[in-house]
């Protein structure tokens, strides 16, 4: 049995299960069922924790994505959903998604969102105090062990009974199949019966993120006269292709680079008498004494609205198309694009449930995480459909997508709670 330890502060009574308290006048009988079903499910998000870490799942080992798929669906039919398995077409080499559904008729229809697959493979889970550690244990697999709880201490309580709450599961998230308009289908035609979206990325310093940028990449092509190098900026040499490629990153700089939640970055750069690109890898030869007549930039660009992208971009290109003396550059953008989740009056207002929900729990206030610490995610492709809100994982972790990948522990029951909550008060 746990113990309790009641203390009163003011009129309102404090019922502590070992670290997390709960504010018992301002939660009704159900949600206060709701809590302490949540913390009695600590051990066992722990051990599901370590049986989903411990089948390693990157992106490109389907197998292995989809291993980790059945043990969550196991538990989402053990407590009344139905399940099922979104497979996309074999050459793309995706494992698909897994979609679990309570067709209830009550509340409004909400979407959670999680995604089965990491980035690297082997660290098996450890424990070490208050720590988890393992491949994925953070990003993102110790958020779905939240939903998961959450929504177990929902059945338990008996307040899932008729709701209409969809769970979708991506196989894909670290590295989306393309084109996107057929691995993310199934996601938008979800979200188009959906009233809300939640998401259970990590949760960073106890906020959420009603906002987070998007992302394409882009390549520079620069080109200029060839010649001996004595006659580099004369009038038949002109300034050559590495200056040019200069120039234009110099300027890109100059104009973007104190703009609020914009990062354009340059991540490779090739230039010679011959130079090559192929996506993420440049080859590059020259003498000291030759003018390059080629050069190669490869980057990607970050921002918060779909507005922000049209305007950054169309300044780019003006950039681009004002060249140096007898040289040329073309400026493209890759298809693939993810866009963003941009702050929406309806993001905001999901956040004062979440915000209202946690300080009645008694774990304090929760404020929107600065759009600019967080990159692009899965919920980007459907934030403009409904009101959106990420970042209700697991918390304390770090080293995402690096060896070390950690989670806190003790934060997996009181963010369950607080996301129990949040969905019940969403749906009732």
């Amino acid at each position: 049995m746990p113990t309790y330890l009641l203390r009163l502060i003011g009129r309102v009574v404090i019922l502590t299960i070992g670290s997390v308290g709960i504010a018992r006048a301002a939660l009704d009988p159900t949600e206060q069922v709701i809590a302490q079903r949540a913390a009695d499910g600590q051990s066992a998000a722990e051990a599901l924790l370590a049986r989903a870490v411990d089948i390693e799942s990157p992106t490109e080992n389907l197998a292995g994505v989809r291993a980790v798929g059945e043990v969550f669906a196991g538990e989402l039919r053990a407590i009344g959903f139905r399940t099922r398995w979104v497979d996309l077409p074999p050459d793309m080499q995706r494992a698909g998604h897994l979609v679990a559904e309570i067709d209830g008729k009550h509340g409004r229809r909400l979407l959670l969102l999680g995604h089965l697959d990491t980035v690297l493979a082997g660290e098996r889970f450890r424990r070490e105090g208050d720590r988890g550690y393992g491949t994925g244990a953070s990003d993102m697999k110790g958020g779905i062990v939240v939903m998961l709880q959450a929504l177990k201490a929902l059945h338990a309580a008996g307040a899932l009974a008729d709701r209409r709450i969809t769970v979708m599961l991506t196989g894909d998230e670290e590295d989306a199949g393309l084109p996107f308009a057929v691995s993310r289908a199934a996601m938008v035609e979800l979200a188009g019966r959906s009233d809300a979206a939640l998401s259970f990325e990590t949760s960073i310093d106890g906020t959420a993120t009603i906002g987070r940028r998007g992302f394409s990449s882009w390549t520079l092509e620069t080109t200029g006269e060839t010649g001996h190098s004595s006659g580099i900026f004369g009038e038949g040499s002109g300034s050559g292709a590495v200056y040019e490629a200069a120039r234009i990153l110099a300027a890109f700089q100059a104009e973007f680079g104190a703009e609020k939640y914009l990062t354009l970055n340059p991540s490779l750069i090739v230039g010679g008498t011959k130079a090559t690109l192929d996506d993420y890898r440049g080859t590059a030869e020259g003498k000291t004494n030759v003018i390059a007549p080629v050069a190669f930039a490869r980057g990607d660009l970050r921002y918060i609205s779909l507005e922000q992208e049209r305007s950054v971009k169309a300044r780019m290109q003006a950039i681009v198309a004002r060249h140096l003396p007898r040289t040329g550059a073309t400026l493209r953008f890759d298809d693939g694009a993810y866009p963003p989740m941009t702050p929406t009056a309806g993001n905001e207002e999901l956040l004062k449930v979440l915000d209202g929900a946690s300080r009645d729990l008694g774990l304090g206030p929760v404020a929107a995480l600065d759009p600019g610490r967080r990159g692009a995610g899965d919920i980007g492709f459907i934030a403009h459909l409904l009101p959106c809100l990420d970042g209700l994982g697991s918390g304390g972790g770090d080293n995402s997508h690096a060896p070390g990948e950690y989670t806190g522990l003790d934060t997996l029951t009181p963010m369950a709670q607080r996301a129990a909550l949040l969905i019940h008060r969403l749906s009732r």
